[in-house]
């Protein structure tokens, strides 16, 4: 193998570790870096002693506006906030694409959703902490315990229709994960197939 090959494939070698990381349930939580709508930074590291769900968010997708236009998630973030529980809610959308919002706007549309979370948006323009993750969709729900490890990764609920009614009918699997972990039980589904919208990167 030449010179040139070896290095083209070390290239291809190399980008999957960025482009496809997941995080695995079991195993450390991603570290981030990432600053909200306010401006203020956030990182794994502030919440370490702390229960923290990550949550992927895009205005602009049927699937999000199912969970927040039946006001389900703002009851979710309401409910475990209250119980200590930070939730951060990350916009991963790239400038220019779908669900891209600037500070001031990402702001507006935290108000206007009646968001119940930790902090303002966290920005994520860049990928990098949804590519860490391997945030997939619209909502993507991860769930990390106080010791840094990932305890759930996954859909919200079991039931991938777009359509809100279908949601007191549905397992939840965030409230599930969080009600067993912070309990010191065992999470029976701590992974499952996330579904909505593609993160737009």
């Amino acid at each position: 193998m030449n010179i040139i090959k070896q290095g083209l494939l070390a290239s291809v070698l190399s980008l999957p570790a960025l482009a496809f990381a997941v995080a695995t349930p079991g195993e450390p939580a991603p570290d981030f870096s990432e600053t909200d709508a306010a401006g203020d930074t956030h990182t794994l590291a502030d919440y370490q002693g702390e229960w923290l769900v990550l949550e992927w968010f895009n205005k602009d997708c049927p699937y999000v506006r199912k969970h927040y236009g039946s006001d389900n998630m703002q009851s979710l973030q309401e409910k475990y906030t209250a119980k200590d529980v930070n939730w951060l809610t990350v916009i991963s959308s790239a400038e220019g694409k779908q669900g891209y919002l600037e500070p001031d706007e990402a702001l507006a549309e935290a108000k206007a959703h009646n968001m119940h979370n930790s902090a303002p948006l966290l920005l994520d323009p860049d990928g990098s902490m949804g590519r860490a993750y391997g945030a997939k969709t619209t909502p993507h729900m991860y769930i990390i315990n106080p010791e840094g490890t990932l305890v759930y990764a996954g859909a919200i609920d079991n039931n991938d229709s777009a359509n809100p009614a279908v949601i007191p009918d549905s397992k939840n699997y965030v409230v599930a994960a969080l009600d067993a972990a912070m309990a010191g039980e065992p999470v029976e589904e701590p992974s499952t197939r996330a579904y909505g919208c593609s993160v737009k990167y």
